[in-house]
């Protein structure tokens, strides 16, 4: 029998920090759909599509800067996921009918050039952003 554990491809566990669990918790679990694990007062552990995140309750946290890429000013620091490209249609949908204020809107970046990619920019409830995309040719994720 094999398990997720024995994936060729490691799963990478990330923690952010929030400052409202509760809000952490409504974004990550209601708006995304990511099913919680384990918590205590302080934290609550997110599948976040197979890979583990952790959102810790910090008083105050991190600034936000932003870097120009493909005529849109994209939030630095961020993490999210590539997806496949119904998954992440499915996502767009799911958040634009929740009404969620995106930092960049889902379109196609780089349209017609090497890594061209389906791509959307939103913030936690705690200001960390989150980057979805996919790929149109998955084997140009590391394309030059």
């Amino acid at each position: 029998m094999t398990s997720e554990l024995d994936s060729p491809i490691p799963r990478f566990h990330l923690a952010v920090p929030v400052d409202d669990l509760q809000a952490a918790r409504h974004f990550y679990g209601d708006l995304l759909g990511c099913a919680r694990g384990r918590s205590a007062d302080t934290w609550v552990d997110w599948n976040l599509y197979g890979h583990q995140l952790v959102t810790h309750l910090v008083a105050d946290p991190p600034a936000r800067a932003h870097n120009p890429v493909d005529g849109h000013d994209v939030p630095v620091p961020h993490f999210g996921l590539i997806l496949t490209v119904p998954t992440f249609h499915d996502l767009a949908t799911r958040l634009q009918s929740a009404q969620v204020q995106f930092a960049i809107e889902p379109y196609v970046r780089f349209e017609g050039q090497t890594g061209e990619q389906w791509t959307m920019f939103l913030y936690d409830s705690a200001g960390n952003a989150l980057e979805f995309k996919a790929f149109a040719d998955d084997s140009q994720v590391f394309a030059t």
